[in-house]
């Protein structure tokens, strides 16, 4: 909001309380109230005492909060009223925007009375046909959707969200691929099997080696085929946090730079793909030969039926929300640690509840490796959300006293679990040379707002960032020093096993440094249903389920017992692509 409009704001509040301006006026009221992310300032615009428009400042998630901000915004101006449902998925969000629309309502005097009429909604069918039902609208689901198009047949997607996207839309959006292209112009050498090595060893050779061998293989297919979609990335290649090498890519628009451009492409193709939301997808059908021919859904209470003509596509994400569950299936690498409500979550609390599970056991597919869960590092304290995570290069971690205590580029589960030794909480130190000023932007986030909203500290020098955090000054010093010794190449590889290994790595010589506290999160559980690498779900007995596949985070066996960073992405679209074609043929 600019101080035109919160001086115009206060100027009206002013003469509402002498009572010498109704609600006939054309006025801008603002209010600002905390959404999921950050604060949000919302004005509303009245012309002639109705609401001409809705205006935020909202730092809420592309794909998700931003969504409902717009969809809701769009309800209430056409229908002159603050009584509209809120978007699932995106509820605290919601609830916020209609709460500050009705205040600023208040502010100008209105008949709240006359802004509570209620939107009806347009009646489903019993019953919907198709070549492919699709369950779940995230980034495995989109990509299956748009590889049927492209296959020539029909789709339905079928989703509990009230928009489409999933934990995909919320997520770094990083994807390993060997692309020479990008990785001869930084001197990176790599191959296909060097990435399908990396695997193995990250997954600590627990992946199913057929699953994980067609993924790295098709990885740079898609990246392209995604690129042809619309959907840019970066001329650099990186190391993702836990990706141990220099084949990360960078998506423009992050998690949901994925979800937007797949989406386009469907939206272009309404007679073959139509698109179910708020529709929770309760039981799968069969016919008498056992094949799979449908699914059966719930809409605002009404029963709907799904049938599919070839196939059913189960790509409704993980469990890592599920609290309960993921406890109860806790016995592996993190039995140690309660994963329970204290432990927060990086993914979209509604859609990683692990309903897919229940769908695919209902008709006896086999369920594996489920105590395979990860964590990842970069949480923010209380809510899990990635919104301040410093990914990337040219920064450390310390412990709350200020040492450095693990090799940085260390995969996500030797991070967390060196985190849970120092007692489940760090910092992240950088300085100017990642956010060379204050409008950089960091996730969601610059780091000025990080700063203003206490999910990020900043200092001049080293000791006033030592006395705004805790940490011991002498201790943050040799921190840092540790670090730039190895980056500057006076040492080839520090204590910790770290060493410079792109180009871009820099030593932090001099302020403003910035701090970050973090913690570990839930964020990807690598175990689910089992598939072959042509995505069909199998049974029991390793037998395939007819009519039956499921892609993403679903399944289990790509990442064995612990998932590469850059690979989860690569997964989604890799075998989502797969699915939509396998179930076609």
């Amino acid at each position: 909001m600019n101080s035109k409009a919160f001086q115009l704001t206060a100027a009206v509040a002013a003469l509402l309380a002498a009572g010498s301006v109704n609600a006939e006026a054309n006025k801008v009221f603002s209010y600002t109230v905390q959404a999921h992310n950050a604060p949000m300032t919302v004005d509303v615009i009245m012309k002639d005492g109705k609401i001409a428009n809705i205006l935020t400042d909202s730092r809420e998630s592309s794909g998700v909060g931003k969504f409902a901000i717009a969809d809701l915004s769009k309800k209430m101006i056409r229908n002159q009223t603050v009584n509209v449902d809120n978007i699932t998925g995106a509820s605290v969000t919601s609830m916020a925007l209609k709460y500050a629309v009705k205040k600023n309502l208040e502010q100008a005097g209105a008949d709240l009375s006359k802004f509570q009429s209620k939107i009806a909604k347009a009646p489903l069918n019993d019953s919907y046909k198709s070549e492919v039902v699709i369950v779940g609208g995230g980034g495995a689901g989109l990509a299956a959707a748009a590889s049927v198009i492209e296959a020539g047949g029909t789709a339905v997607i079928v989703e509990k969200l009230g928009y489409l996207g999933g934990s995909t839309a919320v997520s770094g959006g990083g994807y390993n691929a060997v692309d020479p292209e990008r990785q001869n112009r930084q001197g990176v050498t790599d191959s296909i099997e060097k990435h399908y090595q990396d695997t193995m060893r990250g997954g600590h050779n627990k992946n199913n080696p057929e699953l994980a061998k067609r993924l790295v293989e098709e990885a740079p297919g898609t990246m392209h085929w995604l690129e042809g979609k619309g959907l840019g990335f970066g001329p650099k290649v990186h190391t993702i946090v836990g990706g141990l090498y220099q084949r990360g890519h960078a998506a423009q628009g992050g998690g949901f730079g994925y979800v937007n451009a797949l989406s386009r492409f469907i939206k272009a193709y309404p007679d073959k793909v139509k698109v179910f939301t708020d529709t929770q997808a309760v039981s799968l059908i069969k016919d008498e030969q056992g094949r799979v021919i449908g699914v059966e859904g719930k809409n605002d209470g009404k029963t709907v039926k799904f049938f599919a003509s070839k196939g059913v596509i189960i790509a409704t994400g993980g469990f890592g929300s599920n609290v309960d569950f993921r406890q109860a299936k806790n016995t592996g690498v993190w039995k140690e640690v309660k994963l329970d409500k204290d432990i927060p979550c990086t993914n979209n609390f509604k859609a990683s509840q692990g309903d897919g599970l229940k769908l695919a056991e209902q008709v006896g597919a086999n369920i594996i490796d489920l105590d395979d869960i990860q964590l990842h590092p970069g949480g923010t304290p209380k809510t899990g959300i990635m919104s301040s995570w410093p990914s990337g290069r040219n920064r450390i971690f310390l412990t709350p006293q200020g040492d450095r205590f693990i090799n940085e580029d260390a995969a996500r589960d030797t991070l967390c679990k060196a985190i849970f030794k120092e007692g489940g909480k760090y910092w992240i130190v950088s300085n100017h040379v990642k956010y060379p000023s204050l409008d950089y932007q960091s996730k969601n986030l610059t780091i000025g707002e990080m700063i203003k909203l206490g999910q990020a500290f900043s200092g001049n020098s080293v000791e006033e960032l030592a006395s705004k955090t805790g940490m011991d000054p002498k201790k943050l010093k040799a921190a840092i020093q540790s670090y730039n010794d190895a980056v500057t190449g006076k040492v080839k590889e520090d204590s910790f096993g770290f060493k410079k290994s792109t180009k871009d790595d820099q030593p932090m010589t001099e302020g403003p440094y910035y701090a970050t506290p973090m913690v570990p999160a839930v964020h990807h559980t690598m175990g689910g249903i089992q598939i072959n690498t042509n995505a069909q779900v199998l049974d029991k007995n390793g037998k395939v389920i007819p009519g039956l596949f499921a892609a993403g985070e679903v399944t289990g066996g790509v990442h064995g017992s612990n998932r590469v960073g850059g690979n989860g992405i690569a997964d989604a679209m890799v075998y989502g692509r797969i699915s939509g074609q396998s179930a076609l043929k």
